[in-house]
C-alpha cells in the first residue's frame, strides 16, 4: 500500500467513525429539559410499618417465596435485603425517586417507596423540601400518587407506552444511591412482560442501568416523554444486572385518574385459577399446539362459573387477542371494566367454542388462607401412578373449605407423583375430566393406565387448584 492509499484508508476510517457517531442519540436536551421534573422522595416509616421494599418473608436472605424456581430475586425491590434505605423493616427512612405530572403539585412514584410511611418529604431540583400528602396508592400496579402544596412546577410530558417496541432507546433519570438526577440509558428489551406475583402488570423490560434509589423515577423515550415508572430489577446482589422493569405509563395514568375520582382502582376478574399448558397437558387434552391458559379452578358465583367455564378448559383467546401463555390472560382481563362482556375462545373436548363472560371486579385485597390435612397412615392400595389416597371426612372437608363431595386426599405420593410436584395432604379433585369422590373412584379411574400413559389430575392445595400431568412410570 503506497502513501496515497494509506492516507485514503485513514480518511475513510474517520468518515466511518463520524458517521457512526452521528447515528448515536444525544440525550443532552432530554436531560436538561426533564431533569427539573424529577424529584427525590424520603419516606419515614413508623416502628410497626411494613415496608414493601422486599417481601415480608425474606428475613432469612433467601429471597421472596412462592415464585418459580430460579426467580427468587426477580421481585427483589431496589432497596436491597433490608428494605428501603437499607434500614431494618421495623422503621427508619426509605429513599426513592418520583416525577411531577402536573404543575399544581401532583407527583407519581412507586407504592413501595411510600408504603407504610408516616411522613413523606419531596425534594425538588431547586433544593426545596416539601411535605407531601399521599392521595392514593395501588399495590397491584405499584403506583402511588402524591400531592405537594406548590404551583408552577415543571411537569413531564406523558407518552404512549403502547407504542414501545423492543430495541428502542430509553432513558432513566433518578437518584441511585442518593446521587440526584443521575441519567442512564439503554434499550427496551421486551414489552408486556408478565409474572405470577404481579400478574396484572404488563412490565416494560429494559437493560437501562437501574440501582437502589431509582425506584419510582421516570423512563423516557427519545421524544422526552415518560413511557414508564422504574419499579423492579432482577438481581443476585441488589444492584444492576442488566434486567430492569418499569410500569407502563398508560396503566399508571389510568390508575391516577381512578385514584383522583374514586379513591380506588377497579380491575376486571374472571374468577378462575389458571396455569400454562405443558407439552404433556397439550397431548392429554388433544391440543395440536402448546398455548393458552389452562383453567384449574372456577370460583363459585364468578362470571366464569355463570358462563359455564369448567376446570380443564383452555382459554386460547380473549376479545380476539390470542393467549400464548397463561400470564397473558390476567393482563387483558385486569384492563377490562368490571361489568363489561368479554368473549372467550375456549378449547374443550377437542373443539373450540365461543363463550361470552360478564367480567367481575377484582377484590382490592385478596386473602390467603391455607388449609392442611394431616390424615392417618393409609393401607397402600396399588395403582399405576403409585399414589395412595384416602377418603375425606366431613370435618376435614369443612377445614379444607370443600363445598361439595368431590376429592380425595393424598396420603402417600410415589416417585412419579413427587416429580409432578404432588405431596401428602394435596386433594385430588379430578382424574382426567372425571371428578372423583372417593378412594375407590380414584382407583377405578387409574387402574387401566399403562406404563408411558399420561394423565391430568386436578389438584387442590390450600385455596388454589391446578392441573398436574403425570406419566405412568415404566417397569424395571
Amino acid at each position: 500500500m503506497n502513501k496515497v492509499q494509506k492516507v485514503g484508508a485513514v480518511a475513510a476510517l474517520f468518515v466511518l467513525a463520524a458517521s457512526a457517531h452521528a447515528d448515536l442519540p444525544d440525550f443532552t436536551q432530554l436531560a436538561e429539559k426533564n431533569g427539573p421534573s424529577v424529584v427525590n422522595i424520603t419516606a419515614t416509616q413508623g416502628d410497626g410499618a411494613t415496608q414493601k421494599g422486599v417481601d415480608a418473608d425474606d428475613d432469612d436472605g433467601s429471597g421472596p417465596q412462592n415464585v418459580p424456581p430460579g426467580m427468587q430475586d426477580f421481585f427483589r425491590r431496589f432497596f436491597g435485603p433490608n428494605g428501603p434505605g437499607g434500614q431494618p423493616r421495623g422503621g427508619g427512612e426509605s429513599h426513592g425517586s418520583g416525577f411531577v405530572i402536573s404543575s399544581d403539585g401532583y407527583i407519581l412514584t412507586n407504592n413501595h417507596v411510600v408504603d407504610g410511611a408516616e411522613k413523606v418529604v419531596v425534594r425538588l431540583s431547586d433544593r426545596r423540601e416539601l411535605d407531601a400528602k399521599v392521595i392514593g396508592t395501588d399495590k397491584t400496579s405499584d403506583v402511588a400518587l402524591l400531592k405537594v402544596n406548590a404551583t408552577g412546577l415543571p411537569a413531564v410530558s406523558i407518552g404512549d407506552s403502547s407504542k414501545l417496541k423492543a430495541g428502542q432507546w430509553v432513558v432513566a433519570i433518578g437518584s441511585p444511591f442518593g446521587f440526584d438526577h443521575t441519567v442512564t440509558h439503554g434499550v427496551v428489551s421486551y414489552v408486556g412482560r408478565g409474572n405470577r406475583s404481579e400478574q396484572y402488570v404488563p412490565f416494560i423490560q429494559t437493560d437501562v442501568p437501574i440501582n437502589p434509589g431509582n425506584s419510582g423515577g421516570p423512563l423516557f423515550n427519545l421524544d422526552g416523554q415518560v413511557v414508564g415508572i422504574n419499579s423492579q430489577i432482577y438481581s443476585n446482589s441488589g444492584g444492576y444486572m442488566g434486567v430492569s422493569f418499569a410500569v407502563p405509563i398508560n396503566m399508571a395514568m389510568n390508575t391516577v385518574e381512578q385514584l383522583k375520582t374514586t379513591g380506588k382502582v377497579r380491575r376486571g376478574m374472571l374468577g378462575v385459577t389458571i396455569q400454562d399448558v405443558s407439552r404433556d397437558s397439550a397431548k392429554s387434552l388433544g391440543l395440536t399446539q402448546i398455548g393458552g391458559a389452562l383453567v384449574g379452578q372456577v370460583n363459585g358465583g364468578s362470571g366464569a362459573e355463570k358462563a359455564g367455564i369448567q376446570p380443564g378448559d383452555v382459554i386460547v383467546a380473549y376479545n380476539g387477542q390470542s393467549i400464548d401463555r397463561s400470564s397473558d390472560l390476567p393482563l387483558l382481563v385486569g384492563n377490562t371494566k368490571p361489568g363489561a362482556t368479554a368473549n372467550l375462545k375456549v378449547f374443550r373436548d377437542g373443539k373450540t367454542i365461543d363463550v361470552p363472560v360478564t367480567v367481575g371486579e377484582l377484590p382490592s385485597e385478596k386473602g390467603a388462607k391455607l388449609a392442611s390435612l394431616g390424615g392417618t397412615e393409609a393401607k397402600p392400595r396399588s395403582n399405576p401412578l403409585g399414589i395412595v389416597v384416602e377418603d375425606i371426612s366431613a370435618d376435614d372437608r369443612k377445614a379444607l373449605g370443600l363445598k361439595d363431595q368431590n376429592g380425595v386426599v393424598i396420603a402417600q405420593a410415589g416417585a412419579a407423583a413427587q416429580r409432578g410436584g404432588l405431596q401428602r395432604g394435596d386433594v385430588v379433585l379430578k382424574v382426567g375430566r372425571s371428578y372423583v369422590k372417593s378412594a375407590a373412584e380414584f382407583q377405578a379411574a387409574t387402574k387401566d393406565l399403562n406404563p408411558g400413559d399420561s394423565v391430568m389430575l386436578l389438584v387442590r392445595r390450600g385455596e388454589s387448584a391446578g392441573f398436574t400431568t403425570l406419566t405412568v412410570p415404566k417397569k424395571g
